[in-house]
């Protein structure tokens, strides 16, 4: 099982601090580092220094790192037009030497469209979206230099575009397609996904939600493998004061947390770990709240990751 590191700037983190935290992901062995992609904070947090942009960030970052794979969870389809969403990843994946993972989802969260004026449609069209910003993205990285990209859908048409530049893969970054959807999410997984992410459910549910992917797959008759991953918050300490240390640095009970997320000590994260695997997961993103403690993520390289 593979471990990554997720972040979630827009609750209150500096580029320097990301800078930070990926240097230590790097540093500590872990396999890629990840941030969400909001432009508005969530809950009662103060969310300075103020929003950021998921893939300038990245960029910048790809330059910093050297090993760790990059990526979102995920890009919103709303926040941007697919053509030039197509070069922003393809760009970042050159910058980084082909290190960037491709996690775009339909976008959720109205407040933040209404705050830096972004429409918001329906959760139909926002799919509808989704899909052409796929079939758009994953044609323009995939079309052979030299020949040129048309598009006539719905939402968006492209003319004669050159689909340029070309991200380092001639098939393009690995695409991840998330949710809980019970019939839309699994088909757009099985057609354009490599990666399929189960965010903050419990393993029953998560379980559940990959076998609607399989049938999907199976239905579609894909032989192309698919990855099966999980996003967890995580909260791990060496005794219970610690634990509750870093709960209430983000907010949360440890009694929650060992419920609904990856918490307590080293021993529970690895069992629990253990039951994601034996469920079939290949990888799992750690979503670290608390970007100032990097003990936090010293500790989970050292009593966790290196003892899978």
């Amino acid at each position: 099982m593979r471990l990554r590191i997720f972040t979630e700037p827009q609750q209150g983190a500096s580029y320097e601090t990301l800078l930070s935290v990926a240097k230590a992901t790097e540093d500590l062995g872990f396999d890629a580092f990840f941030r969400s992609d909001h432009y508005l904070k969530m809950g009662d947090v103060a969310g300075t220094p103020g929003p950021s942009d998921a893939w300038i960030t990245l960029g910048a970052l790809a330059r910093e790192t050297s090993r760790v794979r990059l990526g979102t969870l995920m890009t919103a389809a709303t926040f941007r037009y697919p053509g030039p969403l197509a070069i922003s990843v393809a760009q970042v994946d050159r910058m980084s030497g082909g290190r960037v993972d491709f996690g775009i989802g339909t976008g959720w969260f109205e407040a933040e469209h209404t705050a830096y004026g972004i429409p918001f449609p329906s959760l139909n069209e926002r799919f509808e979206r989704l899909e052409e910003q796929l079939r758009i993205c994953t044609g323009l990285w995939r079309t052979p230099e030299g020949e040129t990209f048309d598009f006539d859908g719905a939402h968006y048409t492209l003319k004669d575009s050159p689909a340029l530049p070309k991200p380092v893969r001639p098939e393009g970054p690995p695409v991840i397609i998330g949710g809980f959807g019970a019939k839309r999410t699994p088909r757009l997984a099985a057609a354009y996904a490599d990666e399929y992410n189960v965010p903050f459910h419990t393993l029953d549910d998560t379980v559940a939600a990959y076998g609607r992917v399989r049938a999907a797959v199976e239905a579609a008759g894909r032989t192309a493998p698919m990855v099966y991953s999980a996003a967890q918050v995580v909260c791990c300490g060496r005794d219970e004061d610690e634990i509750a240390r870093r709960a209430a640095a983000i907010g949360r009970e440890p009694a929650e947390l060992r419920e609904n997320g990856l918490a307590g000590t080293p021993a529970e994260l690895l069992d629990k770990l253990r039951r994601f695997a034996d469920a079939g997961t290949e990888c799992v993103y750690l979503q670290v709240l608390d970007l100032d403690d990097l003990n936090h993520l010293e500790l989970l390289a050292f009593e966790v990751l290196d003892k899978l």
